[in-house]
């Protein structure tokens, strides 16, 4: 650490105790953060937390929140009440979602060279295969391309299919990694993402294209079913889809160790054969859903907003605890402080509760364009969505003029660990809805916790949330969104662009942990 910064975060840390940090932003308009309020908040935090009660009771006695489900709309009712017991103005907000689908029961067991029960659940919006048990071999074929999937098609018909390679999962627990294991793996992810990454805007829409059509493909080439390597270790699953994309035939996730072994058995010469049952249903008829809203009226500039949010809804495997029920009961816990600090924000601080997330932000994406209107007059949005753990402080999404906005913003919760400004893109979740009306939209950074491993598996569950940290959390969104709903002036806008069209989204197939995509 230079001297210089030293000195700089000395001048910080006494003007925060002043109560006043100054800040210029790149286009000339001073912001000053008024950080006043933000001792009776860490204190509201810290002594008389609720995050952690509300969050069981949303993991255990809700459990899972598929969105189209019963228990999201539960979950949505049970956070109105919970808002509303915080004296918070709270409604439900619809909107279409493109069909519902549910889990049914499911059983894979390989037959063949040897009788082994396979790890694995289907797909989401996948179709099963109506409770009968379907019989076949396992072929792995190259579909990268349109041209090396014309070179297999015949070898698909009455098979399951694994379309790629297993993936490189790191025993994280044995010797280091050998300059050739980094290797394997940098060419491993060079095969896969590379070729779209670096390729040009038409050659990529082709390939996304193509990915698109392969499982109408492999359908009409008669295959069975698709064949996803979970892509995680010790048997854990990673769960996706969504309405947007309704697959014309059945997707499985399999344990990495089964679908690995699988690709050995094909080496070996010993084809593994399977036998898979699968009873899920699907509906294709719109329904609607609801995003939770509740509101702390400001009191000088009442139709100027701070939205606080994350996503209520999540996986099945699970209970949907560290994806992203912290998330949700920090953003909860963040308007319980706020009311019962018995502060007043001057402008309006909104707590949104998006469902449709885990399907391409459906929920955020629809709630943005309903609101587009009122853009100009959303001061920021603060998303939470990486797990359980600590904040460790802000990702700049691009928006580097706002380093020392966010420095100022973050230093009341310096002593919390909260302190780190980077500029990262975050991807994969709610802010990113905001961006193309302008609205400036941030996820925080937070610490691991082991995310990777909980996120969209069978393992996320109440018992991974850390408490201290969940605490932590919110009582760094609610000063954060405190200051922020008193700074004198709006936040400079960013850039605006085309919204992509909800019905547009896709999800992909692939493990991209949230948050991860652009660090």
């Amino acid at each position: 650490m230079t001297r210089g910064f030293i000195v700089r975060l000395h001048v910080l840390a006494v003007a925060a105790a002043l109560g006043v940090l100054p800040i210029r932003a790149l286009r000339g308009q001073e912001l000053a953060v008024d950080t006043t309020g933000a001792g009776a908040l860490i204190d509201e935090a810290l002594n008389r937390s609720e995050v952690m009660q509300n969050l069981q009771y949303l993991s255990d006695v809700i459990g899972p929140r598929l969105t189209g489900s019963a228990a999201a709309r539960r979950a949505n009712d049970w956070t109105l009440e919970r808002f509303k017991a915080y004296g918070l103005d709270a409604r439900l907000e619809p909107w279409q979602f493109g069909g519902t689908w549910t889990r049914g029961p499911m059983r894979v067991r390989m037959t063949a060279p040897r009788a082994h029960d396979v790890m694995a659940a289907s797909w989401a919006w996948a179709p099963g295969t109506g409770g009968a048990t379907v019989t076949g071999p396992v072929v792995r074929i190259d579909a990268t391309t349109p041209d090396s999937f014309a070179v297999h098609r015949g070898r698909v018909k009455q098979a399951w299919v694994m379309t790629r390679a297993p993936s490189l999962v790191w025993n994280n627990d044995g010797p280091l990694m050998t300059a050739a294991d980094s290797q394997r793996q940098r060419d491993f992810f060079r095969t896969v993402f590379t070729p779209f990454r670096d390729a040009d805007s038409v050659t990529r829409a082709r390939m996304q294209q193509f990915a698109n059509d392969l499982p109408y493909l492999l359908r009409r080439a008669g295959a069975l079913g698709i064949l996803v390597d979970g892509s995680k270790e010790h048997a854990l699953l990673n769960m996706s889809g969504s309405p947007n994309r309704i697959l014309p035939l059945p997707q499985v996730v399999i344990a990495h160790e089964d679908y690995a072994l699988f690709d050995r058995l094909l080496q070996a010469g010993a084809p593994p054969r399977l036998a898979v049952s699968i009873s899920n249903t699907i509906t294709r008829d719109s329904v609607p859903q609801w995003n939770t809203v509740a509101e702390i009226r400001g009191s000088e500039r009442p139709g100027q907003v701070v939205i606080v949010g994350a996503h209520l809804d999540s996986w099945d495997l699970g209970t949907g605890t560290t994806d992203n029920g912290t998330g949700a009961m920090c953003t909860l816990e963040a308007a319980r402080i706020i009311a019962r600090s018995g502060l007043r924000p001057k402008r309006s601080i909104r707590f949104v509760l998006f469902t449709g997330e885990e399907q391409g932000l459906i929920g955020s994406r629809k709630y943005a364009e309903a609101h587009a209107a009122e853009a100009d007059s959303i001061q920021a949005v603060i998303v939470l969505d990486n797990g359980t753990g600590a904040i460790s402080g802000q990702a700049l999404q691009g928006r580097t003029d706002l380093d020392g906005l966010w420095r100022a913003v973050l230093a009341p919760v310096a002593r919390l660990g909260a302190d780190s400004v980077v500029n990262r893109n975050k991807t994969g979740t709610d802010h990113l809805s905001f961006l193309p009306y302008g609205v400036p939209g941030f996820n925080f950074n937070q610490l691991e916790r082991g995310y990777g491993h909980t996120h969209h598996s069978q393992s996320d569950t109440y018992d991974m949330a850390v408490a201290s940290d969940l605490v932590q959390a919110s009582a760094v969104m609610a000063v954060s969104a405190y200051e922020l709903a008193n700074l004198p002036g709006l936040i400079p806008r960013g850039e605006r662009s085309a919204p992509t069209p909800v019905e547009a989204v896709k999800v992909s197939d692939s493990l991209i942990v949230k948050g991860r995509g652009a660090n």
